[in-house]
């Protein structure tokens, strides 16, 4: 994997995935961006990766709840760059509230962005990373993929599906030198966990610094979250010749937390 090879990482505008893209970009990988908006600033993103690090890239619009619109995000990569042989399902969205509580479009959509469309996007790309000889998955869970909070029913449940997807992609294609991995990262601080303080806030009844030192710190023995940059660093890991062994299992990037 260590010439150039096309990379498709879902939901990389921002956060994780956006860092993840820059990194895979500064591997000398072409890459292709994706969110749901489709605006100037998207197109903007690659753009900006493809003038830093000297590599094709290409913004291309899909709505990872939209099972079609997963598999046509990998059908067009093929199209524009002829290959997809690196693919990181990033794209994730969160809702935190009682299980008595939680509204019912909340969790379909969860399940939907955070778990089915990473089955969609690897069926699409098996067939074309068959044809090429090799390919590498990485899914992005969470520490909650191993181990479960309150509050957070279908992000836990949709993560704890993307292990057990993980490892079955592994060992189905374990003799077509496709590997497939999980990055299971603690809190980092991105829009996505922005976005949860108000919600944990209301819930625990607590005030902004109170939620990140007593609930989404409390359990990473560091006391520190986690840079987008470390997460990305794996991924770029993940998706070398290095790691050719590795398959089936995941990276813990959580500062301890699921260590007891």
């Amino acid at each position: 994997m260590s010439i150039t090879k096309t990379a498709v990482v879902t939901g990389s505008t921002s956060g994780i995935g956006l860092a993840i893209a820059q990194a895979l970009a500064a591997a000398g990988h072409a890459i292709v961006v994706n969110s749901f908006s489709d605006t100037p600033a998207d197109h903007a993103v690659a753009d900006a990766i493809a003038r830093e690090h000297k590599v094709k890239a290409a913004y291309i619009k899909a709505d990872m709840s939209n099972p079609a619109e997963c598999r046509m995000l990998i059908a067009k990569a093929a199209e524009i760059f002829g290959s997809v042989d690196i693919l990181v399902n990033n794209a994730g969205i969160q809702h935190v509230a009682p299980v008595e509580d939680f509204p019912l479009e909340k969790w379909d959509a969860i399940i939907a962005v955070n778990l089915s469309s990473a089955f969609h996007t690897i069926a699409a790309a098996i067939p074309l990373m068959k044809q090429a000889g090799g390919g590498r998955i990485v899914n992005i869970a969470s520490a909650h993929g191993l181990v479960a909070s309150p509050f957070k029913s279908a992000y836990v449940s949709a993560k704890h599906g993307i292990m057990g997807l993980t490892k079955t992609v592994a060992l189905e294609l374990a003799r077509d030198k496709i590997t497939c991995n999980a990055i299971c990262p603690g809190y980092v601080l991105t829009p996505l966990v922005e976005a949860q303080i108000p919600d944990q806030m209301k819930a625990n009844k607590m005030d902004r610094e109170a939620v990140i030192r007593e609930v989404m710190l409390e359990k990473q023995p560091t006391k520190e979250f986690v840079t987008v940059e470390q997460v990305a660093a794996a991924a770029v890991f993940l998706c070398s010749d290095a790691a050719a062994q590795v398959n089936g299992t995941h990276i813990s990037i959580d500062g301890g937390w699921t260590a007891a």
